[in-house]
């Protein structure tokens, strides 16, 4: 899933440009839209508003209408989250507003905005459509373990498989108690080198006995202590082949592929390699 920010002051036209780029990548793909609001909106359907559930105590709530539409309320998530919970079933997702998340964005007008921007633009009815979608699909698209898992599950071989075996590495916040939390670690790469190495393992370990379907993906850019960092994903005949080709794909994946890492903790910042 592609993941776009549209971020800018109130009268710049975010939600222009997020129609605008709705209609336009609807063409291509499912789209999903996420809206930063400053206080929790009502949700209303056929007279029944569904805050009142939550008044009463309940976490999350959904109200369906009879021609299939949804809303939803609840407490306690993350941006983050919530592009977790919609990348298995859509192709894109355009978040207005979020002005300081480390994701892709345009941005409208004088705003500053944290990195990456991708292009800025007056207005979003003067944004170049064009060119944000070209370089929208050049970014790396936001995957999660359950998106690589329904890969694997729809390879042709599926059927003679009794076995996903997966690993997740994730942003250790410190390595012991006496050690000064990391912030955030923050990741770059050599785009030609990694992208081939990557599919040279892929294809090396999908050659083995018993192994139908390989998944690897690692993150780049920056990574907050808690968040997933690298998957792997095999679908194999048996267990047995899977924990072995996930041991031996996250072992060559760190050694084999141009990855240099950046961490930044309360006291310092350092790049890994350097140490």
């Amino acid at each position: 899933m592609h993941v776009l920010g549209i971020v800018g002051h109130s009268e710049t036209g975010k939600t222009t440009l997020v129609e605008r780029l709705a209609e336009r990548l609807s063409a291509s793909g499912r789209v999903a839209t996420v809206k930063h609001c400053t206080h929790p909106p009502d949700v209303d359907t056929e007279g029944k508003d569904t805050a009142r559930h939550r008044a009463a105590g309940a976490a999350e709530t959904v109200a369906l209408t009879d021609d299939g539409e949804w809303y939803a309320t609840g407490a306690e998530r993350t941006l983050g989250e919530t592009l977790d919970a919609l990348a298995p079933d859509y192709d894109y997702a355009l978040v207005e507003g979020y002005t300081d998340a480390s994701i892709p964005k345009v941005v409208l007008g004088e705003r500053e905005a944290a990195d990456p921007v991708l292009l800025r633009a007056s207005q979003g009815a003067d944004a170049d459509l064009d060119a944000i979608v070209e370089t929208l699909r050049d970014r790396d698209p936001y995957v999660t373990l359950e998106t690589l898992v329904d890969e694997v599950k729809a390879h042709p071989d599926e059927t003679f498989s009794g076995a996903i075996a997966t690993f997740t590495g994730r942003v250790r916040a410190r390595d012991g108690p006496e050690d000064p939390p990391t912030e955030f670690l923050e990741f770059e790469r050599y785009d030609e080198v990694a992208a081939r190495k990557l599919a040279a393992l892929r294809e090396d370990l999908e050659a083995r006995d018993g192994v139908y379907a390989v998944r690897l993906h690692h993150k780049t850019g920056v990574v907050e202590a808690g968040e997933d960092i690298v998957f792997v994903v095999v679908l194999a005949g048996h267990r047995t082949e899977a924990f072995r080709a996930v041991e031996d794909g996250i072992n060559r994946l760190k050694e084999e592929v141009p990855l240099f890492k950046k961490e930044v903790t309360v006291d310092e910042a350092f790049w890994a390699h350097e140490r």
